[in-house]
C-alpha cells in the first residue's frame, strides 16, 4: 500500500524558469506536423471517452519494469516526433550521451566516447507498453550511479530516470513519414539539472522539442471522473481534491477529501452511458462535490481553481506532476495523458 504524505497537498512549485524557457527555447522540429487540435486551445476534441479499462499491457511486458514506475512521481513533457531514432542503436546512445553528460558537468572539457566514469546511461526498451501494435515501443533511460568497489559488479543506486512512450497515438502517427519515432509523452524523474542535460542531448541528436506538460482543471476533472469509475480491488488512497485560493501574499489551499466508496457511489449516480464518460457527465460530478462541500462550509469552490486530484488509479497535480498508483489501469492512464501531449503538439 502506498502511503501518501500529506506535505503533497501543498501544491509543488512547477519546473524552474531556467528548465522551462530552456525546453520552450530549443529547436523545434523542421517538419511541420499536421496540427491535431481542433477546438479550443484548452480542451481535447473528444467529447466522451472509453472509461479505462483493466491492463492491456501486451504478454510480452517485465513485471519488475512496470514495478518500478508505479509510486513514484513523474514530470510530465510532450515531445515531437525523433527524427532518425533507432531501436538498434540503444547501446551506442548510452555510450554518446554518458559521454555528453560527463562534458557538460566538467564545464566543456572534453570527454571519450567510452571513457570510464562514476556513472553509468542505460537505454532499455519498455517491452508491451503500448495501446496498439501500431505504437512504437515505449523506452527507458536511467543513469546510476557506479560501485566504488572493484569487487562488486552491481549496478548502483538509480539517479535520474525518464521514459518514453506513446499510447493510443494515431493521431499522430498518421501525421509523420517512417524517419520519424513518435513518443509524444516524455516523463522524467530525478534532479532538473539531468532532465536539462537528456533533454538538451535529444534535441541535438533527433532534431526534437521538449514543452513542459501542465494539467489544467478542466483536464484534472475529466481524470478525476475517468478515474474514480475505475473498479479497484482495493483502495490504496483516499480520493482527494485539491483547490487554490487566490489570495495574497501567498495562495492558500482547500483540501477535500472523500472516501473512494462514497466517489465511486456519488459517480455511479450521475453515470448513464454504458463503458464511456461524457462531458456532461464530468460537469455533473464535479457539480455535486461543489455543492455537497458548500452545504458544510459555505464556501464556493466555483471561484477557486482545481489543482490536484489524487484517487487509487493515480494523483495528478496541475504543475505536471503524476503518481501512477495502479498497474491494472497504467495503459489507461497513460493513453489519456499520450492524448493531451499530442494535442499540445503543433
Amino acid at each position: 500500500m502506498d502511503s501518501y504524505d500529506t506535505s503533497e497537498l501543498t501544491p509543488i512549485q512547477s519546473a524552474s524558469s531556467r528548465l522551462k524557457d530552456h525546453f520552450i527555447g530549443a529547436t523545434p522540429l523542421q517538419k511541420r506536423l499536421e496540427s491535431v487540435r481542433k477546438q479550443t486551445s484548452f480542451a481535447p476534441p473528444s467529447p466522451q471517452r472509453k472509461i479505462p479499462q483493466c491492463s492491456q499491457l501486451q504478454e510480452d511486458a517485465d513485471p519488475q519494469k512496470v514495478a518500478f514506475l508505479l509510486h513514484k512521481q513523474w514530470t510530465l513533457y510532450s515531445l515531437t516526433p525523433l527524427y532518425k531514432f533507432s531501436y538498434t542503436s540503444l547501446k551506442e546512445y548510452s555510450k554518446l550521451l554518458s559521454a555528453f553528460i560527463a562534458a557538460e558537468k566538467q564545464k566543456g572539457l572534453a570527454v571519450e566516447v567510452g571513457e570510464d566514469l562514476n556513472f553509468k546511461v542505460i537505454f532499455s526498451t519498455l517491452l508491451g507498453m503500448k495501446g496498439t501494435q501500431r505504437d512504437p515501443d515505449a523506452f527507458l533511460v536511467q543513469i546510476l550511479s557506479k560501485s566504488q568497489l572493484p569487487s562488486e559488479n552491481r549496478e548502483g543506486k538509480v539517479l535520474w530516470t525518464g521514459w518514453f512512450c506513446c499510447i493510443f497515438g494515431d493521431s499522430l502517427l498518421e501525421t509523420v513519414s517512417e524517419d520519424f519515432t513518435c513518443l509524444p509523452l516524455f516523463l522524467a524523474n530525478g534532479a532538473e539539472t539531468n532532465t536539462a542535460l537528456i533533454g538538451t542531448w535529444f534535441q541535438q541528436t533527433f532534431d526534437c522539442h521538449f514543452s513542459p506538460l501542465a494539467i489544467n482543471a478542466f483536464n484534472l476533472s475529466w481524470m478525476a471522473a475517468m478515474w474514480t469509475a475505475c473498479k479497484v480491488d482495493h483502495y490504496v488512497a483516499t480520493t482527494e481534491f485539491v483547490w487554490s485560493v487566490p489570495c495574497s501574499p501567498q495562495s492558500l489551499d482547500i483540501s477535500y477529501a472523500i472516501h473512494p466508496e462514497d466517489a465511486k457511489a456519488l459517480w455511479d449516480s450521475v453515470h448513464k452511458a454504458t463503458g464511456e464518460v461524457t462531458q456532461e457527465e464530468v460537469d455533473l460530478f464535479m457539480d455535486c462535490l461543489c455543492s455537497h462541500f458548500y452545504r458544510h462550509f459555505k464556501i464556493h469552490l466555483s471561484a477557486t481553481r482545481l489543482v490536484r486530484v489524487s484517487t487509487s488509479v493515480a494523483s495528478a497535480h496541475t504543475n505536471g506532476k503524476i503518481k501512477i498508483l495502479c498497474h491494472k489501469y497504467l495503459i489507461g492512464v497513460l493513453a489519456y495523458l499520450t492524448e493531451l501531449a499530442i494535442f499540445q503538439i503543433e
